[in-house]
């Protein structure tokens, strides 16, 4: 079973010290593993440790206790720290902070460029990587003439460019439009389907979570709920009292059950609704 295992986080904590020195923990005792391949999606309010959990998984931040083993490796070995960041590719919340280069695929190449990759094969990578996300016709523009989802896309062709077995995204929609947030989720979902890439999404959108095969929930530095959306999601009393939105579907759902209406308990998608409100009708 371990080697089938991109994460394994074995009671993690993070502490810190406050301003006015207190300590406190953005993390307590969080045990879960994440097979390879796997898209999970991670949700929670400000200050849940939804983010602070993503930036220890390619050892931006390392555990106060506990260990992360990340493909096998532990984060406290410093001489793995090199070829888990290789593995694990990060994308940001704001794409204007990833980006380093005045043209498109000077950008993209930058990072298997410091892997010190060959020019004939850095060539090749970023052509594949700009292609993938579908922004190989924009190779030669400045990054900031872009919109918001394609500038997404073109810091996630930049991981791709590195060839990592996973890409972490810390709510790479939040800055984005409706449109720009279509266009980031659609391509990391072709990304996970395409080349089997183990995703971690953190976000707080709801109706992006539910398309994952996994959702874990965090509350206060803790892990509370695990399981697939629609293990998840039904459990609308929960989410809320945590604080958390759910799917409108979801939602309305159990208001209309609670009116009498014998709907499915597991109605989390738009669509799952309208056809069951169709078939009741």
């Amino acid at each position: 079973m371990t080697d089938s295992l991109m994460f394994d986080l074995r009671a993690v904590s993070h502490a810190y010290t406050d301003e006015e020195g207190r300590q406190g923990y953005a993390l307590r005792d969080v045990t879960l593993q994440i097979p390879r391949g796997q898209f999970v999606a991670i949700i929670g309010t400000n200050g849940s440790g939804k983010s602070t959990l993503a930036k220890h998984l390619n050892v931006l931040l390392e555990p106060t206790e506990g260990d992360i083993l990340v493909d096998g490796m532990s984060v406290h070995d410093a001489s793995h720290l090199w070829d888990i960041r290789s593995r694990v590719g990060m994308v940001f919340q704001n794409p204007d902070n990833q980006i380093v280069a005045a043209v498109v695929e000077e950008d993209v190449a930058f990072g298997p460029e410091n892997l010190g990759v060959p020019r004939e094969e850095l060539r090749e990578r970023v052509t594949q990587a700009l292609a993938t996300v579908g922004m190989e016709s924009y190779r030669k523009h400045a990054p900031h003439m872009l919109s918001g989802g394609q500038k997404q896309r073109v810091a996630i062709a930049g991981v791709l460019a590195m060839q990592p077995e996973c890409i972490v995204l810390d709510e790479p929609t939040a800055m984005l439009d409706p449109r720009g947030r279509e266009e980031v989720l659609r391509t990391v979902h072709e990304l996970h389907d395409r080349f089997g890439l183990t995703v971690v999404y953190i976000t707080h959108f709801m109706e992006e979570a539910v398309t994952a095969d996994r959702v874990l929930v965090m509350h206060r530095g803790r892990l509370i709920m695990d399981g697939t959306p629609r293990d998840i999601f039904p459990q609308v009393e929960a989410l809320k009292e945590g604080g958390l939105d759910v799917p409108v579907a979801a939602e309305v759902a159990r208001d209309l059950r609670r009116a009498g209406v014998p709907l499915p308990e597991d109605i989390i998608t738009n669509e799952e609704l309208a056809d069951a409100l169709c078939r009741f009708n």
